[in-house]
């Protein structure tokens, strides 16, 4: 489950985190007067599940009354990446001389969580990991002691932290470790935190995941959770249909019986040139419903093109999910999208016979079907 900037910087005022003054705004004038009241300049930001806000136009630096109004009024209401914003925060903006990246997440490859200190903040950390991997310092921790405070220092020396705030940045990382810990956290991450000119650190942005089979402990959280999700679509559908539905930057859907499944199929997206839009498992034993609920979910995201079936047939059965797709096209009169599916393993051979030809297209390999999902992706783009 993850929080909004505003929730999860406001978790992190309360554990002691420096944030900027802000006030959560759902109006244009609700902005303007947040921003006289926390005075000139001022940063107005899309509250939405997305990254990238930025260059998306999502964020803006204002100094006067007229500029606040014009950037409220594109802001609120837009569609950012497929997300529509109802909700915009104003914040103070901080005038920084250097930005760092602090985080903690689990490294499943470990088997444990670590801590990750960079000073190339301020810019997508993924590129950063990719582009320049030593950039990023990182410290495993043991989960049965916690964060030493030598591990905090450690991580945050080794990434080259200034000596004048490194014992500042380290008490702001094993403040995140403490909350990653005690909120039963996924990811918890600074990007950026700024250093002044004072030689402040303070949050500029505020990252917070959580563990969603972990919310039955965390009814606080929880309480968040449900408001983080208004006016998401996408997840108000994900959460009413059982689904975890995760969005990616592409514009390839894809649908999948089984994670393993549906990551060999993002893979294959990107081998063949495209790119993911989604991760979508429907899980085991999808029936009929399950199945055109899921093609609700991809076809009510703007950013899909086309789509991808891969149902491979074991406890899911190929009859039960042919019967779903084409359930659930012949609702239109135009299909949104076009389908490709790919069925093997349990009654896979009925399923072919059953799915009507004129609503999807048909392929008998992944690999052809995938390559067809991104043609027709590619052809919409062209």
């Amino acid at each position: 489950m993850r929080l909004h900037e505003y929730q999860a910087k406001q978790v992190f005022a309360d554990a002691g985190i420096p944030t900027p003054a802000s006030q959560l705004a759902e109006t244009v004038d609700e902005a303007v007067d947040a921003a006289e009241e926390i005075g000139y300049p001022v940063a107005i930001k899309a509250q939405v599940h997305v990254g990238g806000r930025g260059k998306a136009g999502g964020i803006k630096l204002v100094e006067s009354r007229e500029e606040a109004r014009e950037a409220a009024e594109d802001i609120i209401g837009m569609d950012l990446k497929g997300y529509h914003v109802s909700k915009v925060l104003v914040e103070e903006a901080v005038d920084f001389v250097n930005e760092l990246y602090v985080g903690v997440t689990m490294d499943r490859g470990e088997g444990r969580p670590v801590a990750m200190v960079s000073t190339k903040g301020g810019v997508n950390i993924e590129e950063v990991a990719e582009e320049d991997p030593d950039a990023i310092a990182r410290e495993h921790i043991d989960p049965a002691f916690g964060m030493h405070p030598f591990q905090a220092r450690k991580v945050v020396y080794e990434a080259g932290v200034d000596r004048e705030v490194a014992n500042d940045v380290a008490s702001v990382l094993t403040t995140l470790y403490q909350l990653w810990d005690d909120r039963d956290g996924a990811d918890t991450e600074i990007n950026p935190l700024m250093i002044t000119g004072d030689d402040e650190v303070i949050a500029a942005d505020a990252v917070m995941n959580i563990d969603g089979d972990a919310l039955f402990r965390q009814p606080e959280i929880a309480e968040m959770g449900e408001e983080a999700a208004e006016g998401d679509e996408l997840e108000q559908k994900a959460d009413e249909y059982g689904f975890d539905y995760v969005r990616l930057d592409g514009n390839v859907g894809i649908i999948g019986n089984g994670a393993g499944l549906v990551m060999t199929t993002l893979d294959l997206v990107d081998y063949y040139g495209g790119e993911p839009a989604n991760f979508l498992d429907v899980g085991g034993g999808a029936k009929a419903d399950r199945i055109a609920n899921a093609l609700d979910m991809v076809f009510s995201d703007d950013n899909v093109d086309s789509v991808v079936f891969n149902i491979f047939g074991g406890i899911t059965r190929g009859d039960e999910v042919a019967n779903g797709i084409n359930q659930a096209l012949e609702q239109f009169d135009e299909i949104p999208k076009p389908v490709t599916v790919r069925l093997a393993g349990t009654n896979a051979e009925e399923g072919m016979e059953i799915l009507n030809e004129d609503l999807v297209t048909v392929e008998h390999t992944l690999e052809d079907a995938v390559q067809r999902a991104v043609e027709y992706a590619k052809e919409v783009e062209a």
